[in-house]
């Protein structure tokens, strides 16, 4: 027991003093944090798609046009970009920080009463109704008049930072125009697109990205229903009310039966497994990687026939699987740090308050106690099986080919994550709970559920007892396998080495 753990923290020791450790301990929260910025950069800094509309009606385009001043007028008021202040009038910049705290009712109570000639509320403070009502034609010119580049200026959520109108109709030009790339895609209206919906196109050579036509048809589709309810003689009031959409309440119920609000924390929380699930699988990836590319260099440049002069083929064996434990036990350690560090850190340093307590859900003692378990057992399992199977390898080629399967058997919770994750107690989640090689990382999936105390215990028993035969038979093939020279065995030799009693020595044919 000894010598297993002076070769434990021997391979404890051997990766952990390389500058190459933690260079790549430090390099994987940064891909990662990339993989989630860099979208959202891209998001912020891209060009607004251009486009055009051809209408032969007469009407909608300009219908369309007035909706859309609307809806970005109310972005205005909901996401305002701070430090644009001076861009506004002097007379709306005097009551304007008052709007902006006003619920999002309120809001909207404005914004009708500014381009729907709606009432203003009574709840609104007399100084404030008097200022709309003082300048309500002032702020409906001055809105109408600023160009998209000032409009977009002003909000980010502004129509124009996406989607840009250019004023050409004539076919000819715009096929040019698509051609060219100096247009995404232009629209047809046909003349009877209230009666049958017909004559409509979407005219563009990007037939992956349908964002502009879900947005401009939606958009038309709204005017085209009102039209038709106007037509059919339907009250304006009772066409809002057929057309308001029922808004349920979310709640969960909590330990004693009673019901609680749901917030985007506890949201967040529901899907937080997914993500340990995730680092879980890249943990147990990496270690078990780790453990079989040392096996193999050791075997390949003699060492392990140093080391066997010394201790047994079990010591060996175990002492490696140990060290590689602690190894990954560090990594894990140092990832959680660096995500608390940076939940926490980040909106401190940058003075911003997250709609979301992240920090809370990340450093919940359930989820971190049970990622650590189970990347212990994970590990565990498949470093029994991949170190016996690398034992009987000479190189990393050959043993690309052998440890495949299991490879193939480790891909299959990513596949899962997502189905699990969105009903942790299906059955789906239940039965795949009970197969050893998908446990660690089901159950960690489930942690939000949360399974039953039967069966955290019954599934831990079967993960238990699934890597003591690991072991038991990964002790078996490593003895004879780490010293076999030639050509790998076959599925029919490793199966005969598996049979093969333990006093028994079975050398490469």
């Amino acid at each position: 027991m000894n010598r297993m753990l002076l070769i434990a923290f021997r391979e404890f020791l051997e990766n952990v003093r390389t500058k190459g450790f933690w260079f790549g301990i430090l390099m994987m929260p940064i891909v990662l944090v990339l993989v989630g910025v860099v979208p959202i950069i891209v998001e912020n800094t891209r060009v607004a798609k251009n486009y055009a509309v051809i209408d032969e009606t007469g009407v909608v385009l300009d219908a369309v046009k007035q909706e859309l001043s609307v809806r970005d007028f109310r972005h205005l008021l909901t996401d305002f970009t701070k430090g644009e202040e001076d861009m506004l009038p002097a007379f709306l910049a005097v009551f304007f920080p008052e709007i902006r705290a006003l619920d999002e009712e309120d809001q909207e109570n404005i914004v009708d009463y500014l381009f729907n000639d709606g009432k203003l509320d009574d709840n609104l403070t007399r100084r404030l109704t008097n200022q709309l009502t003082r300048h309500r034609s002032a702020i409906i010119d001055w809105w109408a008049n600023l160009s998209d580049e000032e409009r977009s200026q002003l909000s980010g959520s502004i129509s124009a930072n996406y989607f840009r109108l250019v004023d050409v109709t004539n076919l000819e030009q715009l096929k040019e125009m698509i051609e060219s790339e100096a247009l995404f895609a232009y629209f047809i209206i046909g003349r009877k697109v209230v009666e049958d919906g017909s004559g409509t196109k979407y005219v563009s050579n990007n037939l992956t990205d349908r964002d502009l036509e879900i947005w401009f048809g939606e958009l038309v589709s709204q005017y085209v229903r009102d039209q038709r309810l106007s037509q059919s003689d339907v009250d304006a009031d009772i066409a809002d009310w057929i057309n308001e959409a029922v808004s349920f309440e979310g709640v969960t119920l909590g330990k004693d039966g009673e019901t609680e609000e749901v917030d985007s924390t506890d949201i967040a929380r529901q899907w937080a497994p997914v993500v340990f699930v995730y680092f879980l699988w890249i943990s147990v990836m990496i270690n078990t990687q780790m453990l079989i590319t040392n096996t193999i260099e050791e075997k390949s440049n003699k060492l392990v026939e140093v080391l066997l002069s010394s201790v047994s083929a079990i010591s060996l064996m175990g002492g490696k699987i140990i060290g590689i434990a602690g190894t990954g036990l560090t990594i894990i350690t140092a990832w959680l740090i660096m995500a608390l560090a940076f939940f926490i850190g980040l909106p401190m340093a940058a003075g911003i308050e997250l709609p979301i307590d992240l920090s809370s859900v990340m450093a919940d003692p359930w989820f971190l106690g049970s990622f650590v378990m189970y990347f212990l057992l994970g590990y565990l399992f498949y470093a029994a099986l991949l170190v016996g199977l690398g034992s009987l390898c000479n190189n990393l080629k050959e043993a690309q080919n052998l440890i495949m399967p299991v490879q193939l058997i480790q891909m299959v919770p990513i596949f899962l994550m997502i189905p699990i994750g969105r009903d942790p107690n299906g059955s789906l989640a239940q039965v795949l709970s009970y197969v050893p090689p998908l446990t660690p990382f089901v159950m960690m999936n489930r942690a939000a559920g949360p399974p039953s105390t039967e069966e955290y215990v019954v599934t831990t028993i079967l993960l238990i007892v699934s890597i003591i035969v690991a072991f038991w038979l990964a002790a078996k093939v490593f003895r004879v396998g780490i010293l076999m020279t030639g050509k790998p065995p076959g599925a029919a030799e490793i199966f005969r080495l598996l049979r093969a009693p333990v006093t028994r020595r079975v050398t490469s044919p």
